[in-house]
């Protein structure tokens, strides 16, 4: 089941404030990234985020789900948790600084 347009729609709103913040459409579902590094995936209208040391000590209370058969296991932020726009951004850029630096592509 793909991602709906009303969900990643609805996602990219409460997020608006997160500087540098866009998605990529893939196989019907979406890679999220901050400055062009991937902090997650909206996959079958859920939304998952790279486990990071800070990610997990900002909500400690997140499970860890599966976007993707094969992917590995990321912290599967749930509907009820997206209404609340500021702790939703505040995770976001948690997970966003405890990764590294994207990597230039090659042409």
């Amino acid at each position: 089941m793909a991602t709906s347009a009303e969900i990643i729609n609805f996602l990219l709103d409460q997020l608006s404030t997160v500087h540098q913040l866009s998605t990529r459409r893939m196989f019907g579902e979406y890679c999220v990234y901050v400055a062009g590094k991937p902090v997650g995936f909206v996959c079958n209208d859920q939304l998952y985020l790279k486990i990071t040391p800070a990610g997990r000590a900002f909500a400690p209370g997140l499970t860890e789900g599966f976007p993707y058969p094969g992917a590995k296991a990321y912290l599967l932020v749930t509907a009820d948790r997206w209404e609340d726009r500021e702790w939703l951004v505040e995770l976001v850029l948690v997970t966003d600084s405890d990764l590294p630096a994207a990597k230039p592509r090659k042409k």
